[in-house]
């Protein structure tokens, strides 16, 4: 599909053409140390059941799962690969990235009401047979419609920007955008078209359990509904069946929390 040695087309043109991100026309299946790769599926399963398990409770879990010791460091170094950390409410007691700019939580006890409202964005480990993906998804907060979406074989924040601009050019824009203080989303790349718009840009607490419930809700859908059961290979496999999968999710799967209505359905104010 991508030539990247084709002279006549930029590489940036193809992905353009096929609607991918430039940044997954340089996968190469990641290869990780024998045993780490079906360790880290079960980190993500058992994350995506309890995220609120750190290092030391997810060690005990994976032993009392595999019936052998599991070392703390491993899985520090396993969670920390994967992009992952336990999330927990109360006051933050990490030191943040000085680097960034800091911009506040603005979502606390504020009532969703319409569409556009508020969007969010987050990122999270998909397993592959021989290594694993990124997934980033944008979603608007009152109707759950995930707006765009992308994967990526690395955390870069090319492809994090890449679905931002998507969800802008299709949807218009939001009145609050909100995401965590990954690199990803504190870059200036990223920042910048939120800036340029006078989008009020909201960033949780690190480690906090409830600042983007309704994302982190999607991803157990994801997980359980979807990647789990189909046990993608590839990449290009996971493209294929999330590309059906969110299909389904945002145009049929009924919401308990929309009165039993799919997103679109509320997203465009259909009758339903």
């Amino acid at each position: 599909m991508i030539d990247r040695h084709e002279p006549r087309i930029s590489l940036k043109r193809q992905c353009e053409l096929v609607s991918v991100a430039r940044s997954t026309s340089y996968y190469r299946s990641v290869r990780i140390c024998p045993g780490d790769e079906d360790l880290k599926r079960q980190v993500d399963e058992i994350y995506t059941e309890m995220p609120f398990y750190g290092s030391r409770r997810m060690a005990v879990a994976l032993q009392e799962r595999n019936r052998f010791p599991v070392n703390r460091k491993r899985v520090q170094r396993l969670m920390r690969e994967m992009g992952i950390e336990a999330i927990h409410p109360g006051p933050r007691t990490s030191i943040p990235n000085v680097a960034h700019k800091k911009f506040p939580y603005l979502l606390r006890n504020v009532p969703i009401q319409r569409v556009n409202q508020v969007w969010s964005v987050d990122i999270t480990y998909i397993p592959l047979k021989t290594g694993f993906a990124y997934l980033v998804a944008i979603m608007d907060w009152h109707s759950r419609y995930v707006l765009s979406w992308r994967l990526s074989n690395t955390m870069n924040a090319d492809f994090c920007v890449e679905t931002l601009k998507d969800s802008l050019s299709k949807y218009g824009k939001p009145e609050i955008f909100n995401s965590d203080q990954g690199s990803q989303f504190t870059s200036d790349e990223f920042l910048q078209p939120l800036i340029e718009r006078d989008i009020s840009i909201s960033m949780d607490g690190r480690g906090r359990a409830h600042d983007n419930i309704f994302i982190e809700r999607l991803w157990r859908s994801v997980k359980y509904e979807n990647v789990y059961l189909k046990g993608y290979e590839t990449i290009e496999d996971a493209r294929t069946g999330l590309t059906d999968y969110f299909e389904l999710y945002n145009n049929r799967r009924l919401h308990q929390s929309l009165g039993y209505k799919p997103p679109v359905v509320v997203h465009y104010a259909l009758a339903a």
